[in-house]
């Protein structure tokens, strides 16, 4: 039975159910996706996994939604503003499915609080996270896990749509971010212990506006100065970790 599913909400899955098929619903419905990072990218992501048929989700982020948000992030609207991102978007979630269980968590993932996510019970990992230790780590701690770990790259500074691929990590090209990744694995001579796909852009434009301050966490947190970005980049990268997740479910419909 699909757990996504009652008599007062199937209907919702009905044209994903008629392309995809039963067994491929019920593997997607009982799917566990923990998303690290719910801004532009991560938001369309856990949105997608939802509409999709996934029931299962945890999102993870400690930031409030800021005016600057509002341009590319699914929960983000002026209404929001202020109220923490992963309030905002479970709310969202559950508007799409009364029925999906969404677990909310309003934390910074770190080395030093990485066990208390237990990634190992989950069947896929979506790393949408922007800091590059904690990117870093979550990496290594995913990798090593028996989780599926799906990774978005940089999404900043690009603007045409028809450049964003997906790749395995060490063959990204023309990412800065991806570039940081594996000059700091090599440098601290620890790497992923298995292949994982990401989603990147080689596109680097540059920014003509005016740089603004930084933005601060609610724990006191620094965020660097961000780069400019636009919806319709963010949220296709975001739109592509879950299509990675829903197609790497269909193929074992078939296993």
């Amino acid at each position: 039975m699909n757990i996504c599913s009652t008599t007062d909400t199937s209907g919702i899955f009905t044209r994903t159910n008629l392309l995809l098929g039963d067994a491929a619903m019920e593997k997607i419905s009982a799917a566990r996706v923990i998303v690290f990072g719910v801004g532009g990218v991560g938001s369309w992501c856990a949105e997608s996994l939802v509409r999709s048929g996934v029931c299962r989700i945890t999102i993870v982020d400690a930031d409030t939604v800021a005016p600057s948000n509002v341009n590319r992030q699914a929960q983000a609207t002026c209404a929001t503003v202020g109220r923490p991102k992963v309030s905002v978007l479970k709310e969202r979630l559950l508007e799409i499915n009364p029925n999906a269980e969404i677990e909310d968590l309003m934390e910074v993932y770190t080395s030093e609080n990485a066990d208390s996510f237990s990634i190992g019970s989950y069947d896929y990992v979506i790393d949408a996270i922007d800091s590059l230790s904690h990117k870093a780590h979550l990496i290594l701690n995913a990798t090593r896990s028996g989780a599926t770990l799906f990774s978005s790259m940089g999404a900043a500074l690009k603007i045409d749509p028809q450049l964003v691929r997906v790749g395995e990590f060490w063959k990204v090209i023309g990412c800065p971010l991806a570039r940081a990744l594996r000059k700091k694995f090599k440098h601290d001579k620890t790497y992923p212990t298995k292949k994982f796909l990401c989603v990147y852009s080689p596109e680097l434009l540059q920014n003509h506006g005016v740089q603004q301050a930084g933005e601060v966490l609610p724990q006191g947190i620094h965020k660097p100065v961000a780069n400019g970005t636009v919806s319709h980049v963010t949220a296709i990268f975001g739109f592509t970790l879950a299509g990675l997740v829903i197609q790497d479910l269909v193929e074992q419909r078939v296993k």
